[in-house]
């Protein structure tokens, strides 16, 4: 199951820089992968990601379950022929998606029914049900089913949750397991650590997620309201409870500051729908901090997003008629920020990865951070 390969430590910290073998090629670490809840990145086509340099994006059990449904995409001949994307896919296993339908759905030490948000119609996911439809989506890395818990969630929930997490992932290996021996899906499994804002259920939920042995890890439970003293306390926390050889992945965060603070943890992937989201209210990421362009003070400003961006929107649009596209309720204006927003996080993480072989990260990460002030709304 030998997957990743380390390439470099920095020096200074626990960042790194790697390689994963997947079915649909290399993926160079750290990577930031964009999210396709619905099978596509809001917004962008996949000659956009192709473009931008994307070597692997995001998409979500849960949604494309319920619709389109698997009868489609099986037909199709899986998630990459379904949305012509022929580079790697990681698919959630739909247990975020559950953990935010609180009042629609009961979980239970066999899974968890929920009613759809679409139509309500009652379904039940498993642990075996979940392995069950990534393989059939060709999922190059998939997820075992979890029970993610917000901030402030009581200890003894927190410790439930987290063992019917650990039970959950022994009995998706063995799905797994069984699918891989058939010879036709060979995409891998990541567990879940979970264990909320409590340091020693977070070392047995790591140990325990650890003893399954599957080819990932990912830290679960963070970003979900807690503030972000509290993020990097337990990202740090959990990243020095996991194994060197394995890829880590921080699953949820988006923000360039996130993003560093995880890379100085050692982690290798992260995920967010933050960069197409903001895009879509037209605001941008730029080297001084994230940028509202809605306000008026931009309605006579010409110069690009981000005078040090070199992406196809920084080079031929201003901020004025990015404004104007969004007051006018013109689809380009969602198309041309997304573009802009992921490509900036994209070049950021290849900067990281420069910095990591060079043996400076931390003086990276302090300078970009020095630079980056938020705008206000």
């Amino acid at each position: 199951m030998g997957c990743f390969t380390i390439n470099h430590t920095d020096a200074s910290c626990r960042a790194r820089t790697g390689v994963l073998d997947l079915p649909h090629g290399k993926v160079f670490t750290p990577v930031f992968m964009p999210v396709g809840t619905n099978g596509t990145v809001k917004a962008l086509t996949v000659d956009d990601l192709e473009a931008i340099g994307f070597e692997m994006i995001l998409s979500n059990t849960y949604h494309l379950y319920l619709r389109p449904g698997t009868e489609v995409i099986a037909a199709a001949g899986g998630l990459h022929r379904f949305m012509n994307w022929g580079k790697n896919i990681l698919t959630d296993s739909g247990g975020f998606q559950i953990f935010s339908l609180a009042p629609f759905r009961k979980i239970s030490s066999g899974g968890a029914e929920f009613r759809s948000h679409i139509d309500g119609s009652r379904h039940f996911l498993g642990p075996e049900k979940a392995v069950e439809i990534q393989a059939l989506l060709g999922s190059d890395i998939q997820m075992a089913l979890d029970i993610c818990t917000g901030w402030e969630t009581p200890r003894k929930d927190a410790a439930k949750a987290l063992e019917i997490t650990v039970d959950w992932l022994g009995r998706a290996k063995k799905t797994w397991e069984h699918i891989r021996a058939g010879g036709e899906y060979q995409g891998l499994l990541f567990g879940i650590v979970q264990g909320n804002f409590y340091p020693d259920l977070r070392r047995q939920s790591a140990e325990l997620t650890l003893a399954a042995d599957i080819p990932g890890v990912a830290i679960g439970g963070l970003s979900v309201g807690e503030p972000p003293e509290v993020f990097a306390e337990y990202l740090h926390l959990t990243a020095g409870l996991l194994p060197p050889d394995k890829p880590r992945y921080v699953m949820g965060i988006g923000t360039p500051e996130y993003i560093l603070e995880a890379i100085e943890a050692g982690i290798d992937m992260f995920d967010c729908v933050l960069p197409t989201r903001e895009a879509r209210n037209v605001r941008v990421f730029t080297g001084q901090g994230r940028l509202s362009l809605k306000k008026a003070e931009n309605r006579l400003d010409f110069q690009p997003i981000d005078q040090e961006c070199g992406c196809k929107v920084c080079r031929n649009y201003s901020r004025a008629y990015l404004r104007h596209l969004f007051r006018t309720q013109e689809i380009l204006c969602s198309m041309l920020a997304s573009y802009h927003n992921l490509y900036f996080l994209h070049q950021l993480v290849q900067k990281a990865r420069r910095a990591i072989e060079d043996d400076c990260f931390i003086a990276f990460k302090n300078e970009i951070l020095s630079r980056r002030k938020e705008a206000v709304e």
